[in-house]
């Protein structure tokens, strides 16, 4: 299960930081992202970061958005500075969770969180 966090109303230019914790007995994570759904439109990919560290990002938050994530914790978080109105979403969790050594990956989304980006 994924809980996510973090979403508010920020003014153009401002910054938030987006939380979201994997609960349960837990083997591994291989990949955690975020992704972001805008009214009337389709859920995109924001960022990506596997367990190795790497990374990938939309073109419209690169420079802007960073994100990280802390192992032990099963958490992964989205920085996102100087915030534009059209980053207004809900963001949405992502995470591929192996529950034992040796089982599939299975993919979760969390609840979403909204974030609201004022000009």
């Amino acid at each position: 299960q994924l809980q996510a966090s973090g979403g508010g109303l920020v003014q153009a230019g401002g910054s938030l930081r987006l939380s979201c914790a994997a609960s349960g007995t837990i083997f591994s994570i291989s990949v955690m992202g975020w992704y972001r759904q805008a009214p009337g439109k389709q859920r995109e990919l924001v960022a990506t970061l596997s367990s190795g560290g790497s990374t990938n990002y939309a073109d419209s938050v690169k420079g802007r958005f960073l994100i990280s994530r802390d192992n032990p914790k099963n958490t992964v978080y989205l920085q996102m500075n100087s915030l534009k109105p059209e980053d207004t979403a809900v963001y949405y969790c992502n995470a591929a969770i192996q529950y034992y050594r040796g089982s599939y990956y299975t993919g979760h989304w969390g609840q979403g969180t909204l974030v609201t980006v004022s000009s």
